[in-house]
């Protein structure tokens, strides 16, 4: 059975990876097989020529077929080497609690000095992943705020709480529609 484990992973990727991948696959075999049912109608006919080039159409179909498989399995990696180093920088960041981005890339880089190659990718994702956390806090500290808000307000009326969160609140009248639905949300809740 170790002669097939290549193959058990390779079919495991297959079955991993999104619909379209494995949709790409059907017309080179496709091609293949028809191409196979060439060649035996060649054979049994006994042209040559058509046997030559049939046999070449063949060799290019299971060369593209090989191809297309190297292809997605460097996609693959890729993928789960960018995931697996996404899910690693993301925990050092959280667990480091660093804000300064070029001190986070370097000091991750100590930690796991594989990543020296990919500096700046790391650069990229430290950003994204900074902005994401700030993202995050921002709109936990929005919901805090508007929850508390709605619950000490005297009036029913989700337009003046709006209009009153909004005055006092300016940072968050860019999320104006969502102000105004989450208040609604809030005060079916304390009508109940």
């Amino acid at each position: 059975m170790p002669r097939c484990g290549n193959i058990r992973r390779y079919l495991r990727e297959v079955s991993g990876s999104r619909k379209a991948e494995r949709i790409s696959y059907i017309p080179p075999i496709l091609i293949l097989f028809i191409e196979l049912i060439m060649l035996e109608h060649a054979i049994s006919f006994g042209e040559n020529y058509v046997i030559f080039f049939t046999i070449v159409l063949l060799i290019i179909s299971f060369i593209e077929l090989i191809l297309i498989i190297r292809e997605m399995h460097k996609h693959r990696v890729k993928h789960m080497f960018d995931r697996t180093l996404t899910i690693k920088l993301d925990d050092f960041i959280t667990d480091t609690k660093i804000t300064n981005v070029k001190e986070i890339v370097l000091q991750f880089i100590d930690r796991y000095p594989l990543y020296e190659k990919n500096r700046v990718e790391l650069y990229k994702l430290t950003c994204q992943i900074m902005q994401t956390h700030k993202d995050q806090s921002f709109e936990k500290q929005y919901l805090l705020r508007l929850s508390a808000f709605v619950k000490g307000s005297t009036s029913k009326d989700a337009p003046t709480i709006v209009k009153t969160f909004f005055k006092k609140y300016p940072e968050y009248e860019q999320y104006g529609s969502e102000v105004y639905d989450r208040i609604c949300k809030l005060l079916e809740i304390k009508k109940r």
